[in-house]
């Protein structure tokens, strides 16, 4: 199944309406961000339950999170994509990955085939 990353910056304001919504006083409370990867987890598994995930990172950098996943195709990878943009203002991209030995067998047909 073709695997795919998908980085994800949140909005400071997507942090507070979240903290609002949980009844907490601060957007810096952890359980605010537990909350919502929780809520986020579970609508991925209601709506696109063809995905798996692999992975998932905090990064530094200009996004705040790296997820690693499956999915059967291109439609579905934007599913993913638009179930996470759902729950507040959050900036994604997905890219689809190429694992290293795959993209090396590649070149090598790419190779006999006079190129």
């Amino acid at each position: 199944m073709p695997i795919y990353a998908l980085l994800t910056r949140l909005s400071p304001a997507t942090l507070g309406e979240w903290a609002k919504w949980a009844g907490k006083e601060t957007s810096a409370d952890p359980k605010v961000i537990a909350e919502l990867g929780e809520q986020v987890t579970q609508s991925l598994k209601q709506q696109v339950p063809e995905a798996r995930w692999i992975a998932s990172y905090a990064v530094l950098g200009p996004y705040d999170y790296l997820d690693i996943f499956e999915a059967p195709d291109n439609e579905t990878a934007a599913k993913v994509a638009a179930v996470i943009r759902t729950h507040g203002n959050a900036t994604t991209e997905t890219w689809p990955l190429t694992p290293w030995d795959r993209f090396r067998d590649l070149l090598r047909a790419m190779g006999t085939q006079g190129m």
